[in-house]
Order: structure tokens, then C-alpha cells, then sequence
């Protein structure tokens, strides 16, 4: 599919200003005691497209996830989804507005059938309330429409047949379809992936990518976290790179990999050096931690 062309008088700069931004950062500090984390002085995220969050290890794109989705506060900052100010709501009032998240490792309940995890990722449950609980005809309806929205995505992803096994029989790659899924059942706005091809087979990766494809082409804004390379460049309609908590620079995937910046954050020093070779990108130590950021480098005044 086209990537999406209204991007394409965009800045190849940090911080650079979006046609139709639906996220938009700005001075989002996170210190843990004396040392910074996370410091984003200007992001914006384009309605509609794909866009890839990358960097080394200890970087902060997490910790950013983290602050965006209210698992975490921020020290400083504020930012703004859809128009609406965002800072210091909680994770479920984050998820009601629009912006829902994926893990780095899947939070399937793994004692709870597929089906069952599927429609606890709905919203508007009226036998939630203890009130409407004591009478079906109040929620029978609601439960029917649920279900059926649940049938029609774990179809989509491949996972009808699962729907009676428990969560924690599926495969690393299954169960991070299970948690995509489950994220659209609230039909979102924007959805934050952190690492979807983290643990996945090969087998398996071509179909998320599919999907992911598939939500920006049915107007999901997707913001996305990955060190596959790879699937960057295949993908992204535009890349953030981010390095000691600060975005570094930004762009079209084949001008991010070409950026002195870039190569500076992945290898530490100025190289000739061709950044579309996968290898040279992908971390071997791990997901992003916020404290692996924090060790690194002393607060800034």
C-alpha cells in the first residue's frame, strides 16, 4: 500500500511540525532521582499513519510509552491526543479516550479463555455495574454484540479456532496476536505497539505486518516501537529515533538510516557504515528499560 503522501513536505528534523498531528508532545520529562530518562521536548504523531519509535536500548522509548498510556508520570510536560490535553490521566481513562497500548511481553490472563480475554478489551459493559448485573435483558444485548465484534477479529487474526483454549496455551506469536486483537475490541483511535515482533517466528511475522498495514489502511493511527529494522523500512510511513531519552531525528525510513545522528545513537561514533544492514541495529540485550536509560547519563540542567 502507499504510504501516506501528506508527509512528504514534512522536515527531515526533531520535532518536526505534522499536516494533521494527532498526538503532540511537549517537554515530557521523566526523572528517576538524579538522573533523566526520558526527555522529548517536541513530538508530533501524524493522523493515519505509521510510525515507528527506534533507537538503542535504555533509549526511553518505553518509559515515553509508559507516560503517554498513564502507567507512569511524568516529572514535567504535557501533551495533547485528538486535541484533548491528556497529562496525568489513568491508563483506563488514557484507553477510553482513544490511545490503547501493547507490551513488550503479552498480558494475556493466561487461566482465562481467548474468547474471555477477548471481551474483556470491550468497552461500554453494562453488567459491570452491580445495578444492571441482576437483570440479563440490560446487558444480554450488549454481550451478544460484544462477541460478535470479538468472532469477527480473533477470524481476522486467525485465532476463531482458539477462542475455547486458555491464553496461556497459545504461542509467543499467538499471544501477541491475542493482544492486538483485544486492544481493537474498544475500536481505537490510535494503538501503541511495543515491539510486536518481539518473540514472534518467522511464520508469523509476515501476518502482524499484514495487520498492522491493515489498521492504518482502516484509518487507525499506529505509533510502534521495534528494533527490527526490517520491518521499519517495510512499513513506516515516517520514523522518530530516539537516544538518552531525547529525539534525535526524524524522517522517511530510507532518510532516518542515512542520518549522522542515527548512526551516532546505534554505534556510538560517526562510520561509513550502512544502516540498512539489519544487523548492525537489532540489540541483543533486550527489551527497553527505563532504569538501563537512567544509568547512563547524569540529570541535565
Amino acid at each position: 500500500m502507499p504510504v501516506d503522501t501528506t508527509l512528504g513536505a514534512v522536515p527531515h528534523s526533531p520535532g518536526a511540525p505534522k499536516p494533521d498531528p494527532i498526538l503532540v508532545v511537549d517537554g515530557v520529562r521523566r526523572r528517576f532521582g538524579g538522573m533523566v530518562a526520558v526527555d522529548v521536548e517536541h513530538l508530533e504523531v501524524q493522523r493515519g499513519a505509521i510510525t515507528a519509535l527506534i533507537g538503542p536500548n535504555g533509549a526511553g522509548k518505553t518509559t515515553l510509552f509508559n507516560l503517554l498510556t498513564g502507567f507512569d508520570r511524568p516529572s514535567t510536560g504535557t501533551w495533547t491526543f485528538d486535541g484533548r490535553p491528556m497529562g496525568r490521566l489513568p491508563a483506563a481513562r488514557v484507553a477510553r479516550r482513544g490511545m490503547v497500548r501493547t507490551f513488550q511481553l503479552t498480558k494475556a490472563l493466561a487461566r482465562m479463555t481467548v474468547m474471555e480475554n477477548m471481551r474483556l478489551g470491550a468497552d461500554r459493559q453494562p453488567g459491570e455495574s452491580l445495578a444492571t448485573a441482576l437483570v440479563p435483558p440490560l446487558w444480554r444485548p450488549r454481550e451478544r454484540e460484544i462477541t460478535a465484534r470479538a468472532e469477527e477479529l480473533l477470524e481476522r487474526f486467525r485465532l476463531l479456532e482458539k477462542k475455547d483454549d486458555f491464553a496461556g496455551s497459545l504461542s509467543g506469536g499467538q499471544r501477541k496476536l491475542l493482544e492486538m486483537a483485544r486492544a481493537l475490541m474498544s475500536n481505537p483511535v490510535m494503538i501503541m505497539l511495543d515491539e510486536p515482533m518481539a518473540g514472534v517466528n518467522p511464520a508469523l511475522t509476515q501476518s502482524l505486518l499484514g495487520h498492522i498495514q491493515a489498521l492504518r489502511d482502516d484509518g487507525t493511527t499506529v505509533l510502534f516501537v521495534e528494533h527490527d529494522m526490517h520491518m521499519v523500512r517495510h512499513i513506516s510511513d515516517w520514523v522518530a529515533v530516539m537516544a538518552e531519552g531525547r529525539v534525535v531525528a526524524e524522517g522517511p525510513p530510507g532518510s532516518v538510516m542515512a542520518d549522522p545522528a542515527v548512526i551516532d545513537a546505534y554505534l556510538g561514533a560517526h562510520h561509513d557504515t550502512d544502516l540498512g544492514d539489519d544487523a548492525l541495529l537489532e540489540d541483543p540485550e533486550g527489551p527497553d528499560e527505563a532504569a538501563g536509560s537512567a544509568q547512563r547519563r547524569e540529570e541535565r540542567p
